[in-house]
């Protein structure tokens, strides 16, 4: 279908779909939006408190926390943000509303991106397939910045696609330059692997490949002014992350990535038994399923939609799949959000041909798929979001056992499971080793003369380190299931401990 021609169009030609009410997919990517928005608040929302994760970022924009130690492989878009928010309330169900909503609208944008490129059905087929799996709904209201890549990375294949497919005028490089730069500002590393693939396809379009390029730089800014300013440069930064990531490499992280799918949202090291096989199982027939969207799509004219979404997703799935040494599930949503093309098109030709051919058990048969897909994915979310709400429950209890010890604002925590801790108990983390270390231990204990400070330590008959040995020694609290930990406390005379 194409706009207002009696003859067949070039095949460059950009497809546009004829007005009437058939045609108009946004009402049906509202109702996908509202769905998604409804089960997070129902699923995931409801006692969900701030992962390790997002208590970094979320103590960058204010937050209730001194800022914590940002370590070489993050970025500051998240910050950015949730800084909207962190300004006016220190609310959690504020956070998560607002990142439930923002993320919803972000979906309808990205796909609204496809609308002259994709009928009706494959849009909002698309659309649904990407917001019912479980990691798409456990992130869209959390401050993480995976589904933004993800939905940065729809939009940018769409208006490359555009493009491509003969588009003049500046939306399409002006949407494809800012998608790329907000998927960069979030995780340099997926922008740039966004990046890579949609250059190549737009090699012939120097608009495009200008407002790519721009995007791409525009993006990596902040990180690269903070890698001169605190990592001595960008190479040195680089250096720093890939340590911090265990070294990249050639690792192959599929079955590592296929046993998180069981409701991980990190395995490392992810030398664990694979206890519920049967939620990979959509995984295993996804290459299936983009196989056949890219037939169909070409036998339909959409041959070029299939190239750009296929090679796109391939690029971004390389790293998480073969160049890293561990896995989770949220690495992966950019490439599910682009696959989720050519998935719509296979599975809408499936129904439409049985429907077609009068065949109620085929629709049945595909009916019934379908449901037990999005029963295992809604299984896995709710173990997953209980999980969370546990770890979460048991951060806030040992910051609530620090209270009472004396350990209050100002304060410091040290030690293991510091950085979350310490931003519940309102504290600065100072961790004198690993990834997070930002303190030697002479300064830690320099600092303990002015402020309360707590060492923590796993269990009840761990060691703390050598500067920490002779302060008094405290049980904080138990921490539902994850054990007990072991606080060693210094506390100036000025901080008067509350009773319980």
């Amino acid at each position: 279908m194409y706009a207002n021609t009696a003859s067949r169009p070039a095949p460059s030609a950009l497809p546009v779909r004829p007005d009437g009410p058939a045609h108009r997919p946004l009402p049906w990517l509202a109702a996908v939006a509202v769905v998604f928005v409804v089960v997070q608040l129902a699923v995931v929302v409801p006692g969900s408190m701030p992962s390790w994760d997002e208590t970094v970022y979320l103590s960058q924009a204010g937050g209730s926390a001194p800022p914590a130690f940002f370590s070489a492989p993050r970025a500051r878009g998240t910050s950015y943000l949730v800084a909207p928010v962190t300004a006016l309330t220190a609310s959690v169900t504020f956070l998560r509303l607002y990142l439930a909503v923002l993320s919803a609208t972000a979906l309808v944008g990205a796909l609204w991106v496809w609308r002259r490129l994709l009928p009706t059905p494959v849009l909002v087929c698309a659309g649904a397939f990407f917001a019912g799996l479980w990691p798409t709904l456990f992130y869209g209201s959390m401050a993480m910045p995976n589904l933004c890549c993800a939905l940065g990375a729809l939009a940018a294949a769409g208006w490359v696609a555009r493009a491509v497919l003969g588009e003049t005028g500046r939306a399409a490089p002006l949407g494809a330059g800012a998608a790329v730069a907000a998927v960069t500002l979030m995780r340099p590393a997926d922008g740039m692997w966004l990046a890579l693939p949609l250059l190549l396809v737009a090699v012939r379009r120097p608009k495009m490949l200008a407002a790519l390029a721009a995007g791409l730089l525009a993006g990596c800014a902040p990180w690269i002014a903070e890698a001169f300013a605190y990592h001595g440069g960008p190479v040195a930064r680089l250096h720093r992350a890939s340590e911090i990531q265990g070294g990249l490499g050639w690792n192959i992280a599929v079955d590592d990535q296929a046993k998180a799918l069981e409701g991980r949202t990190l395995c490392r090291p992810c030398d664990i038994p694979w206890k519920r096989p049967g939620t990979t199982v959509w995984w295993a027939v996804l290459p299936f399923l983009t196989a056949g969207g890219v037939l169909v799509a070409r036998r339909t004219g959409r041959g070029t939609v299939a190239r750009v979404t296929t090679v796109t997703a391939g690029f971004l799935a390389v790293p998480y799949l073969f160049l890293i040494g561990y896995a989770a599930p949220r690495f992966l949503l950019p490439a599910y959000a682009v696959l989720a093309v050519p998935v719509a098109e296979c599975v809408v030709y499936l129904f439409t041909r049985a429907r077609r051919a009068g065949r109620p058990v085929g629709l049945a048969a595909l009916a019934l798929l379908v449901v037990g897909h999005l029963a295992v994915q809604l299984q896995v979310l709710s173990r997953v979001s209980a999980s969370s709400h546990a770890t979460g429950a048991a951060y806030a209890a040992v910051a609530g056992a620090l209270h009472r010890a004396g350990v209050r604002p100002p304060c410091v925590v040290s030690g293991d499971q510091a950085v979350p801790i310490a931003y519940y108990a309102g504290c600065s983390s100072r961790q004198t080793t690993g990834h997070d270390a930002s303190a030697t231990p002479p300064e830690v204990r320099a600092g303990a003369r002015r402020v309360a400070t707590a060492v923590l330590v796993a269990g009840e008959g761990g060691q703390p380190p050598p500067y920490a040995r002779a302060w008094p020694r405290v049980i904080l609290a138990d921490t539902r299931g994850a054990g007990t930990y072991t606080g060693y406390l210094a506390v100036p005379a000025t901080a008067v401990p509350s009773r319980p």
